[in-house]
């Protein structure tokens, strides 16, 4: 390797580094500019809920039957202390707007065996004051569907059945309230 090519490969190596290091440079968001919405299953068409063994609070609903509605879908279990800190802004949502159009679906996938139990799932529901429809997801069939990874995790669904934006983990409670309430408004 020459001289110059060994400087050339070490000056490529230190920039790729660096654009790892530094989301500027590498071409990503900073973590303090916000992405319009969040994710690359942004603007897909909502799978159906596939594979429920088990609707609480609700008789079996599919995502087609809920065009002209913007829906919220919750993943969660309530073994996860993340989406149970989750729980309170969710149902805060449901709420506010389910006079307005929103249609909450909590999406139970449960994480270890006894979360699998449904009078668990009914106890939680009742504990943390559910009262919108939840799925039982046990085989994870709905989760793989909409190719979630995470616990807690939110998707929005537009009234014409795209997701606009997606959320996983705590937090941007403010930023999934605007965005509900922006798709709201559009339609009224």
């Amino acid at each position: 390797m020459t001289q110059r090519s060994l400087v050339t490969a070490t000056s490529v190596l230190a920039l790729s580094l660096l654009g790892a290091a530094d989301p500027g440079i590498s071409g990503e968001l900073k973590q303090d500019q916000a992405a319009p919405l969040a994710v690359a299953a942004v603007e897909s068409t909502a799978p159906n809920f596939a594979g429920i063994s088990n609707w609480l609070n609700s008789a079996p609903l599919k995502i087609g039957d809920l065009r002209g509605k913007v829906v919220l879908v919750d993943f969660w279990t309530y073994g996860c202390v993340n989406c149970v800190n989750t729980l309170p802004h969710v149902t805060e949502l449901y709420a506010k707007y389910k006079d307005r159009g929103l249609v909450v679906v909590g999406v139970h996938t449960p994480e270890f065996p006894f979360e699998k139990s449904a009078s668990n799932v009914q106890a939680a529901l009742k504990r943390h004051g559910i009262t919108y429809p939840v799925a039982q997801d046990n085989n994870s069939q709905t989760w793989n569907a909409y190719g979630n990874q995470y616990w807690p995790a939110q998707y929005i669904i537009d009234q014409s059945g795209k997701i606009v934006f997606q959320h996983d983990g705590e937090g941007q409670y403010e930023q999934i309230d605007r965005t509900i309430a922006r798709l709201l408004n559009a339609s009224s």
